[in-house]
């Protein structure tokens, strides 16, 4: 197979343009021409190309006051922050994975040739990866060059201190030189024989001759390059005195005079990449471990701390989370949880993704990485469900993809190189458990329905062995290992596993290829993608603050078909990442990552936002409305509070987008519709309560000073105290009975839920598709707690009544197999029996005369509600409008009390309202004066709700309403008291009268 290149992408031209116009005005090398050598090593010819006493090289004729205009010019056209001068020769390309940035950085070589005569070029590199795959996008795109620029002739290499004499060759051929060298070759002058004086070289130093080219610098990843805090790569690329230096990365830290940007929103946005959805495995129940997870380590001003997320007590609940704590924590203390007794803090080292932190256990310690953790659920169980989804996931899309052309993909990263595989005392290779178990799960999946047509005339035992493959690095013995490019050996051992990988990327995309499922350890970071990934598997923690980019960047190209074409539209390219975060938390790290790795800022506009903007001019020509005019929008939209001083987007804009209110000064009013689409993508979808909707409710005066108000609240405003009486026997049976009964204890198990990310100028929205059903997992060696303990904790009972009450319920079994679980929920039904039985046993006494609710108190209490939830310029209520909770029962009901004659006085009962209760605070819904026939009077409290029936109603709802009842039936001492009726219509209140 061959991947074919399209010539004609509109966005891969204007990267190449952004850059070629940095020289526009240069000299172009129109002829050819006569080299000399001149004794004094002056500078012969006026064009693009100078030779001097050492080779051929670059030559700039520009000024730097020509460069800056261009550079101005550029950015005005791309939208881009203008910069205020020429501060180094560093100009930076923006372009998110997956996109071709490789690709539009070589053309730009042939382009700068072209139009301005430059050859030499250097391609500096951070790792040994990017390394390969710059070479191998050489060797297949030489052709494609070849044909785009009538068989221009070229040269590229990869340095090598041993073959020096390339260098030479570089510098003296005066056709398109590439030399690709990675930044550990040439950022050390102590060690690297690219500073020493050689005979292959004539006796210079390799540098020298690099120098006097006076070459174009691609760096590629120079966040990666540039060295840090030390700067030794940017050293190292100034000792080859550029022409220029071309930056060019998805994830810039520092942006020299950016030139093009072609950003994750962008990419995304224009379906340049594929859609990424999540497939999250979430363990629900598995909290009865001493569980801890090492998240980070950091200091802050001498101050040591650890990030760790553990299980908490939260109420009545275990919830995990993410806490801080410093050497000598206690965990029990810090969660509240019996089960980590014994469990301290002891050292944490801080130092990146290397740090350590040391775990005391009553006898032993532990030390994890970021990442690692203890007394989590059975670790390979998950490992398995995990690889049966990502097999399950492949299948799928293989059933949809494969009559298409295109051969499905899955990568999985795991945590060590001996889990996939390992060797024997004699050397020979043994299968670890990731591959057992993909063998294992893919004859498994082999054998459903769903799938047999896949496997047609398909020896599944053989099949299953040939399917997947691990790319490791690969030291001097041929056994794959985990490594680090971290020194010389390590990046041979590395060369020589990428050497194969990058051999392999066509034949992978073939359907001839058996090979469909890849493992891989560090080997597969940036260099390394092939457009039909299509699941990425993490089998090992997604732990770095980078890690969800580099993941996911490894399966964002869109895909190609058996012809090497090219498909597009989400519809063919979704991308699914198996992961054991949560969706949403993937998704705001993910978006954290994006923001400080790029420097968008989601749901902020820039000064610059506008300046793309195209505008005719009166002589018919289109420009673009430029920066100042962009700012003089953004500081309008400021003064109107729009935006914040930080132009962060207020919720004032985001109502005046929805309803179409937004309105711009008459110097920019033509813009409106351009201004208006770039601040709704930047606005997001957030769903606001309008501010302005809410409105203050007063008291209607004649309502609150009538006499029927006042007969009607002289009724209902005594307060009350009340007594409980209940039956022990009755109450320890009921809490057996409510347990016996209870919902079934399950043991730990796993849902998968599936969402789709979206990625906006407003953020990264997730949005969830499917859940899978449940999944039983064993948690391993559980050590039982302390059952009544626990329990006395959370009920308050004796332990004789809870013995008795655990005995009869039947259910001790329950507690073997899940004992968190099932004190949850025991505890839970043992606190809502005593509830029940407190009610039953209520007694309600009127406190005395002067001990009640003031009728001042409703114009005192100020009342605020919106106006979606109100009925407004009633007329009977005590309110001028009506505010209620449900939009169904409780407005209808407002209604019909505004209709109906019966009813001359009514009043939604104040939150202040409220009836004593042993649940808590009851506050009953209406109190409403109904007058039958013109004669009788009659008052009532009403408590409206969708059904009659308590057994529809929560437990602890009804038994309020119980009280509720209780209360007002000891009020009904005087002459015709309130009744206490439960309604869902008015007409229920009639029937009582």
């Amino acid at each position: 197979m061959k991947l074919h290149f399209e010539p004609d992408l509109d966005y891969q031209h204007t990267a190449i343009e952004a850059v070629c116009d940095l020289f526009r005005g240069q000299e172009i090398n129109r002829t050819e021409f006569t080299v000399t050598r001149r004794p004094d090593g002056g500078a012969q010819g006026e064009l693009g190309l100078v030779e001097n006493e050492r080779g051929i090289g670059n030559r700039l004729t520009l000024l730097d006051d020509e460069i800056i205009g261009n550079l101005k010019d550029i950015q005005l056209r791309n939208g881009l922050s203008p910069s205020a001068g020429l501060t180094s020769g560093d100009f930076t390309v923006e372009m998110e994975t997956g996109t071709g940035k490789t690709y539009v950085y070589l053309r730009t070589i042939f382009e700068l040739n072209k139009r301005f005569g430059f050859t030499k070029f250097v391609i500096v590199v951070p790792s040994v990866a990017i390394k390969e795959g710059v070479y191998k996008t050489l060797q297949i795109t030489e052709e494609h060059f070849k044909g785009l620029y009538s068989g221009q002739p070229f040269d590229y290499f990869l340095y090598d201190s041993a073959k020096l004499g390339q260098v030479r060759n570089f510098a003296t051929s005066p056709t398109i030189q590439i030399m690709v060298v990675t930044v550990g070759a040439i950022n050390k002058k102590d060690v690297n024989n690219l500073y020493k004086d050689s005979e292959k070289t004539g006796g210079d130093a390799p540098i020298d001759l690099i120098r006097a080219t006076r070459p174009v610098i691609i760096v590629d990843e120079p966040q990666s390059v540039d060295g840090g805090l030390e700067g030794r790569g940017k050293q190292a690329l100034g000792e080859m005195h550029p022409l220029c230096t071309l930056r060019y990365s998805a994830t810039h830290v520092d942006k020299h005079h950016m030139v093009y940007r072609l950003d994750a929103v962008d990419a995304y946005d224009r379906k340049l990449v594929k859609q990424i959805e999540i497939a999250s495995l979430e363990v629900e129940g598995g909290h009865n471990k001493a569980y801890l997870r090492f998240v980070s380590a950091s200091n802050a001003r001498g101050t040591v701390t650890a990030k760790v997320e553990v299980d908490r007590a939260v109420g009545n609940a275990v919830r995990r989370d993410v806490i801080t704590v410093q050497d000598g924590f206690d965990l029990e203390d810090e969660t509240g949880r019996a089960i980590y007794k014994g469990c301290r803090i002891g050292e944490i080292r801080v130092a990146g993704d290397d740090s350590l932190l040391e775990v005391k256990t009553e006898g032993s310690e532990s030390f994890l990485r970021v990442g690692e953790a203890i007394g989590d659920v059975d670790d390979n169980a998950i490992k398995r469900l995990m690889i049966r989804r990502t097999i399950h996931e492949h299948l799928e899309k293989e059933k949809r993809l494969a009559p298409l052309g295109i051969k499905v993909l899955s990568l999985f990263f795991i945590d060590a190189v001996e889990h996939y595989r390992s060797y024997d005392a004699d050397g020979n290779a043994v299968k670890g458990k990731y591959a057992t178990i993909f063998e294992e799960e893919y004859r498994r999946a082999a054998k459903h329905p769903d799938f047999a047509s896949l496997f047609e005339e398909v020896d599944v035992i053989s099949d299953a062995e040939e399917v997947h493959d691990g790319y490791f690095s690969i030291d001097k013995n041929k056994r794959w290992t985990d490594t680090a490019e971290n020194n010389q050996a390590n990046r041979d051992n590395a060369e020589r596993a990428y050497n194969l990988i990058m051999k392999d990327k066509e034949k992978l995309l073939s359907f001839d290829t058996k090979l469909k499922f890849i493992f891989s350890h560090s080997a597969l970071k940036e260099g390394w993608d092939n457009p039909n990934v299509f699941q990425i598997c993490a089998l090992r923690e997604i732990g770095t603050e980078r890690e969800r980019r580099q993941t996911i960047g490894r399966g964002l190209r869109l895909c190609v078909n058996q012809k090497g074409e090219r498909l597009r539209g989400f519809e063919v390219n979704t991308l699914t990442v198996i992961a054991t975060e949560s969706y949403e938390a993937f998704a705001e790290n993910l978006q954290k990552e994006i923001e400080a790795d790029t420097g968008i800022r989601f749901g902020i506009v820039e000064k610059h936002q506008f300046a793309i903007i195209p505008i005719q001019k009166e002589d018919g020509t289109t420009a673009m409305l430029g920066f100042d005019e962009s700012a003089a929008i953004y500081d309008w939209l400021k003064g109107e509070g729009f935006i914040d001083s930080k132009g962060k987007v207020q919720d004032k804009l985001r109502m005046a987008i929805k309803d179409g209110t937004l309105t711009l000064p008459a110097p920019h009013a033509a813009h409106l519709p351009q201004v208006q689409e770039i601040l709704r993508k930047i606005a997001g979808r957030l769903e606001i309560k309008n501010a302005d909707d809410r409105k203050q409710v007063r008291v209607r005066k004649e309502i609150y000073h009538s006499a029927e108000f006042q007969a009607l609240w002289d009724r209902i405003k005594h307060k009350t105290t009340y007594r409980v009486h209940f039956d022990n026997a009755k109450l320890i049976a009921d809490c057996a009975r409510a347990i016996a009964e209870g919902a079934p204890i399950s043991k730990a198990r796993v849902t998968i839920r599936k969402a789709d990310l979206a990625i906006g100028q407003g953020g990264v929205l997730a949005t969830e598709t499917s859940t899978s059903g449940p999944v039983t997992i064993e948690e391993g060696d559980i050590v039982l707690p302390d059952v009544l303990t626990d329990l006395q904790d959370r009920t308050q009972l004796t332990r004789r009544s809870l013995v008795t009450i655990l005995t009869e319920s039947g259910r001790l079994n329950d507690f073997k197999r899940n004992p968190q679980a099932f004190i949850e929920q025991a505890a839970e039904l043992i606190n809502r029996a005593k509830r029940l039985a407190l009610v039953d046993g209520i007694k309600y006494q009127r406190v005395g005369d002067d001990d009640f609710y003031a009728q001042e108190l409703f114009e005192q209490d100020e009342l605020i509600g919106y106006l979606k939830n109100m009925l407004e310029d009633t007329k009977k209520s005590v309110f001028e409008h009506v505010i209620y909770d449900s939009g169904g029962v409780e407005r209808t009901f407002a209604e019909q009390l505004e209709k109906n004659d019966a009813v001359k006085v009514y009043a939604k009962l104040p939150s202040w309202f409220k009836v004593p209760t042993p649940l808590g605070g009851y506050n009953p819904d209406w109190a409403v004066l109904v007058q039958i026939e013109g004669q009788e009077r009659l008052y009532f409290v009403v408590e409206t709700k969708g059904s009659l029936f308590a057994d529809d109603l929560r437990d602890q709802e009804a038994a309020k309403i119980a009280c509720g009842a209780a209360h007002f039936q000891a009020l009904a001492i005087d002459q015709d008291p309130a009744r206490y009726v439960k309604a869902t219509k008015l007409d229920d209140v009639i029937d009582h009268a």
